[in-house]
């Protein structure tokens, strides 16, 4: 049967509403059950997934806007094929309003009853026709509900980031985070250099270009086909991971020789760049919760090339099996978190989280960097880090630490990190990256020294 791009966008929808999964994980799976027809059946299957759960906050207004029925009674399928229908509308010009309309309708009607299926295509048609002239809430008299329709945000994250930026800053990032960001690679330097690896994509993809800070990143954008087709990535030549992702392993600056443990290692992300600034030398632990993900990463490390690796499934907030590990000369504990610097690449952290959320991960956040911390020789450096801005989940998980710790300090010194980045640091030895600052995921990290 043809691939059906809107039938499966609407199916994994309709999944990750359940509320069980993250977008990562549904569409890991996916990739491997169903089969694109073209590049054009798999580029429109991602513009319309990624599409709806940017805009979703300003598509529920306009669809509240012309319901005879409140919002809140809408059966969640059929809100879905009303969002997909919506944003093809406002969003995508190829598309014509009627196919979009017509495709909504006979999606409606595996879903729902008759009457349901003449309320989508009313509410459809009447939208396409004056749905430029809906008002959204008025920014003089409410800045939280402007912003929250404009920029289709959560009106809580509007809340907190005004309380903290001015309003066009606010504006800014929240523009920021609703871009669609390149591919970013990071180069294998174990196996090739940097040059080599962007002379080899360039038969592969388009508008390549090395990042701004991280010394062995590359952005791309169009590749030939999906990245584990690519022969670049079959060859173990990059690893995909964006740049301030990079930027952290090279404030742990781990060494040739070292001995290195990667406590929440999940995939293998930063693993592989810890091992290629190790020159593939000394010994490296990659330790996390789920065995499934070390087997995946050990896959990976295999594709690397990497021969320094060993793995250890267990669970860090049961404190940690002394007698299966050593002290460590370096640990990065990049720690659970609420993705929230992460939403241009995965939107649907923005409808997932919550400000109960933050409290939640901030004792986590505590309790994981309590135990790691046991772990670190004397003079060793101990990195924290998470994918979010927020400073429940930063200095204040920093600062809640130290206070109990005071065989440990920040450390000074900022490793590997490129100057220009060190010169714009707020405080020595702690890296924030902002996606309106530097173009990048947003990410909080410290790097810490045991003094004794």
């Amino acid at each position: 049967m043809p691939f059906d791009a809107r039938k499966n966008a609407i199916d994994l929808l309709n999944t990750l509403d359940k509320g069980y999964r993250t977008l990562d994980s549904i569409l890991e799976d996916f990739s491997g059950k169903v089969t694109f027809d073209s590049k054009k059946d798999r580029a429109l299957f991602q513009t319309l997934v990624y599409g709806v759960l940017r805009w979703r906050g300003r598509l529920d207004y306009i669809i509240s806007h012309f319901s005879n029925t409140r919002f809140n009674k809408i059966n969640p399928q059929i809100l879905n094929i009303l969002r997909l229908a919506l944003f093809q509308i406002i969003f995508l010009d190829r598309i014509p309003d009627s196919a979009a309309v017509n495709t909504a309708v006979e999606l409606t009607k595996s879903s729902g009853a008759h009457w349901v299926v003449g309320y989508v295509n009313a509410l459809l048609r009447k939208a396409a026709r004056e749905y430029q002239h809906v008002s959204l809430p008025d920014l003089s008299q409410n800045k939280i509900s402007a912003l929250a329709v404009d920029k289709s945000f959560p009106e809580w994250i509007i809340r907190k980031w005004l309380d903290r930026y001015d309003l066009d800053s606010t504006a800014l990032l929240c523009d920021r985070l609703n871009t669609i960001p390149p591919l970013t690679v990071r180069t294998n330097t174990l196996k090739v250099s940097s040059g080599q690896l962007i002379e080899a994509l360039n038969k592969e993809a388009e508008q390549l270009k090395p990042t701004p800070y991280a010394p062995d990143g590359i952005t791309f954008i169009s590749p030939t086909t999906s990245i584990p087709e690519l022969r670049t990535f079959k060859a173990g030549w990059f690893q995909v991971q964006d740049e301030a992702a990079q930027l952290v392993s090279l404030l742990l600056d781990p060494r040739p020789g070292d001995t290195v443990l990667d406590a929440c290692a999940g995939l293998g992300g930063k693993t592989g760049h810890i091992a290629q600034l190790m020159h593939n030398e000394g010994a490296l632990v990659a330790m996390d919760v789920k065995e499934d993900k070390l087997s995946l990463l050990k896959c990976e490390m295999q594709r690397l090339g990497i021969s320094i690796l060993s793995t250890l499934s267990h669970n860090l907030e049961q404190g940690l099996p002394r007698n299966q590990l050593p002290f460590f000369d370096r640990i990065l504990l990049d720690a659970p978190c609420s993705g929230l610097g992460t939403v241009r690449r995965n939107p649907d952290i923005k409808w997932r989280a919550s400000i109960r959320n933050l409290k939640r991960y901030q004792n986590r956040q505590l309790r994981l960097l309590e135990n790691v911390s046991r772990l670190v020789k004397p003079l060793g450096i101990l990195v924290y880090a998470v994918c979010s801005p927020e400073p429940e989940e930063g200095d204040a998980v920093l600062k809640a630490f130290l206070k109990k710790h005071d065989d440990f300090v920040i450390d000074t010194g900022f490793g590997k990190l490129p100057e220009k980045l060190c010169s714009m640091a707020q405080a020595p030895g702690v890296f924030k990256a902002y996606p309106d600052l530097n173009q990048m995921d947003g990410f909080y990290s410290a790097r810490l020294r045991r003094i004794s």
